[in-house]
């Protein structure tokens, strides 16, 4: 009999079903699917979909399709398409790729294509019309231009008005800092990248596991105390609970001799309060000392004299005490900002474009290296002051919280090796800056409060860097290492930048905390995640960037049961020739010219009873550098800083790291060839020399032929020498020769920069160009 079930069907398709309308819709806006990776207390504020970033001014082919979204914390661009050309990068754990901290926004400018209006937006403003194209110009010398064309305009209007809003905030604690430790305290299991973020201050991941002291506590005062061998001085607390002065730390250093007592009847007559501040003391007893300007006339001499006698005291020797008055001495906070703005304008707007003569003259007239050389010279002064002399050294400062940090800072590096370490150079850091009271919240405008704004942090980096420059073998961390430490004061999530004192950060996170109902306990204030925290920014791979793979060191001294272990000093010399240029072609940190006496000098600035031994001082001085650029570095000892015109350079890999490098057709990295091209010149160099000593010619007549830098590239074979080699200008590889446009997101072709190029009309020709 028949079933009557309906049979089963046999057919079997092997063909996809063909996709739905409603599916295909749903598919299309993929863009929309895209979410940016929040931190605690961060939250998304405004976006708008169908963004394209701009990546090259001359042609849209490699622009980025995405999302651009605007959170109290940073802009985000979001895209699922790859960067273009890009080779290799490092990976920052808090930000993506294509995000900008909002304490990093300079201006923000919104342009109407149609209309032809473009507007600098602040906070609280209208905006009168549809934006068509948002540029942000960052303080890393970064300019990011986000495209509207798709977007819906309304939406374009709101979030530039909100990245206009939140960048720009009128109080400290609208700051995002505040609201990631808020939510860390309200969720204590909440962490960052599985790190507790709760304010400790780890270093780097070093073998040996030093931690970072951040000289918050007694005890990290006093192993400084033992490490650098101050028996006369001691920790005074007389400040705990800034009961004195709310611009310096609780703990600090003073001479032994000096009471409690004493320091708070003379504090009352220093400009802020601010007592005088050991900062570092020398083996052979001289001591460094920071001090503010005394502000009462009456008591000025008596007082001077009493702090004086009691540094004196504290000296084994019992020397004189030499005072440098770096008002004098030094440009102030305002020329210092005068030269960065020129300096930005220099790299930012267009600069390439003109030849290099020009390029060149203008950047000697942004005063930047001049004062990077002013730096470096009076901190060698006083390096001369306290190595050869023996006499500890005063930096008078009006407040003592300025250029007395950036000088006190490149002595120490100078002098002590353990400062060229990365665990010494945070610890450097925390004790002459943050705990000094330089006031990161003003200077690095975080508020946006452009009067009060000068790039010191900057130029300490910038002058740290000169010196590694010249001895790469002795120090630990590489200039990598001091571009991103500059690019985290730009990140307002570390308390470790955010302040102008260590007061300030107790008092305002103590209120916010009451104002947010929470529980601090014993705790002086909020703990805000410290930068030296490297690893809630970077994986361990990433930060192996940080070491200098050609630094020689040594195990760093430290306090152990009260205990020091100081270095092993080796007694073995190191070749001059890692200084990078010859000795015997600049032998001195002063030329001939400059050992004469000169406006704002160390000679001309000595105390009274030194005046009448000026010209034997100066000869002295002048011996000094001689005999310690005559020797072989010792790369854990003294180094000072090569200061003429052509050993003071400008630091590239900050200042010009946006914009395009050369391209080696069908070749390899440019900063590879870069090395080499370095490397085959001081070969060339070297060889030059050794012809010139054989043919016993006078060295004084080559040394404009030698001092030349030659960098020469051969096009042809190595065996053909029919025609002289080209040879490349001195700003490879950022700075063609000729009028070129390097906007192009190929960057500008190798033969651009040789010397004798012609001037390309069309910056087609230039783009095209095999």
């Amino acid at each position: 009999m028949f079933s009557l079930k309906q049979p089963k069907p046999t057919f079997k398709s092997y063909l996809l079903p063909l996709p739905q309308a409603e599916d295909h819709i749903a598919s299309e806006p993929r863009i929309k699917k895209l979410e940016p990776v929040l931190l605690p207390g961060e939250i998304v504020v405004n976006e708008v979909n169908f963004v394209r970033k701009c990546i090259a001014t001359d042609t849209s082919q490699y622009d980025l399709w995405g999302k651009l979204v605007c959170t109290n914390f940073k802009i985000s661009f979001i895209t699922d398409d790859p960067m273009p050309l890009q080779k290799f990068h490092y990976k920052n754990l808090l930000l993506g790729e294509h995000d900008v901290p909002l304490t990093c926004i300079e201006q923000i400018v919104t342009v109407n294509d149609t209309k032809r209006k473009q507007k600098v937006l602040g906070p609280n403003q209208k905006l009168k019309f549809n934006p068509t194209e948002l540029i942000i110009y960052c303080k890393d010398f970064r300019i990011v231009r986000f495209r509207f064309d798709e977007a819906g305009p309304e939406s374009a209007k709101k979030v530039c008005l909100a990245i206009a809003h939140y960048s720009q905030p009128t109080d400290l604690q609208l700051l995002f800092a505040f609201e990631y430790v808020g939510e860390i305290y309200h969720n204590p299991a909440k962490k960052v990248n599985g790190i507790d973020p709760g304010g400790g201050g780890g270093g780097i991941g070093s073998a040996s596991g030093q931690q970072t002291p951040l000289f918050e506590t007694y005890s990290d005062w006093d192993r400084e105390i033992k490490r650098t061998g101050a028996s006369e001085w001691r920790v005074c607390s007389v400040n705990e609970g800034y009961m004195i002065s709310t611009c310096l730390p609780e703990y600090f250093v003073v001479p032994s001799s000096l009471a409690d007592q004493d320091l708070k009847l003379y504090s009352y007559s220093f400009i802020g309060r601010r007592m005088p501040l050991w900062s570092w003391n020398h083996p052979n007893g001289s001591a460094l000392v920071r001090m503010a300007n005394i502000k009462d006339v009456l008591q000025q001499r008596r007082i001077d004299q009493r702090i004086c006698n009691a540094i004196t005291r504290s000296h084994p020797l019992r020397s004189d005490v030499y005072k440098s008055d770096l008002d004098k001495c030094l440009p102030n906070i305002q020329e210092i900002q005068a030269a960065h703005i020129k300096l930005k304008q220099l790299c930012v707007n267009e600069p390439f474009e003109e030849t290099e003569e020009k390029w060149l003259s203008s950047l000697e007239n942004t005063h930047w290296l001049e004062y990077i050389r002013s730096f470096l010279k009076h901190s060698a002064e006083l390096v001369y002051m306290m190595e050869r002399k023996h006499v500890s050294v005063v930096l008078q400062e009006e407040e003592g919280r300025d250029l007395s940090c950036l000088a006190a800072s490149l002595i120490q590096v100078m002098l002590d090796p353990y400062f060229r370490t990365i665990v010494g150079f945070q610890s450097l850091i925390q004790k002459e800056w943050v705990m000094a009271g330089y006031q990161f919240l003003d200077r690095c405008n975080h508020l946006k409060r452009s009067d009060k704004e000068s790039p010191l942090f900057l130029m300490f980096l910038d002058c740290v860097w000169q010196l590694l420059e010249q001895y790469p073998a002795a120090f630990e961390f590489s200039e990598m290492y001091l571009t991103i430490l500059y690019d985290s004061a730009r990140i307002s999530l570390f308390g470790t930048f955010l302040f102008n004192c260590p007061h300030q950060r107790v008092k305002e996170s103590t209120e916010f905390a009451i104002s947010k109902n929470i529980q601090l306990g014993d705790e002086k204030g909020l703990k805000f995640p410290c930068v030296w925290d490297w690893s809630l920014q970077f994986t361990s791979r990433d930060r192996l960037l940080f070491h200098n793979p050609l630094y020689i060191g040594k195990s760093a001294p430290c306090v152990q049961n009260g205990a020091v272990k100081t270095f092993k000093r080796s007694k073995k010399n190191y070749s001059s020739t890692l200084r990078g240029v010859p000795p015997a072609l600049k032998n001195g940190i002063i030329s001939e010219q400059e050992f004469l006496p000169r406006r704002n000098s160390l000679i001309l600035k000595l105390k009274p009873d030194f005046l009448q031994q000026a010209e034997s001082q100066s000869n002295s001085m002048e011996q000094y550098f001689r005999d310690w650029f005559a020797k072989p570095v010792d790369l854990h000892g003294v180094i000072l800083p090569h200061i003429s015109g052509t050993q003071i350079k400008p630091w590239k890999l900050c200042y010009f790291r946006w914009v395009p490098e050369a391209q080696i057709n069908h070749g390899g990295f440019i900063t590879a060839f870069h090395k080499v091209s370095l490397l085959a010149d001081e070969v060339d160099m070297l060889n030059r020399n050794l012809r010139q000593y054989k043919s016993n010619s006078s060295l004084q007549g080559s040394c404009s032929e030698l001092d030349q830098s030659r960098m020469y590239f051969r096009a042809n074979s190595l065996n053909d020498t029919s025609d002289a080699p080209d040879f490349l200008s001195s700003s490879f590889p950022f700075s063609p020769v000729g009028n070129l446009c390097r906007r192009s997101i190929l960057g500008t072709p190798l033969s651009k920069f040789l010397s004798g190029a012609k001037i390309w009309l069309s910056t087609e020709t230039l783009a095209n160009e095999d």
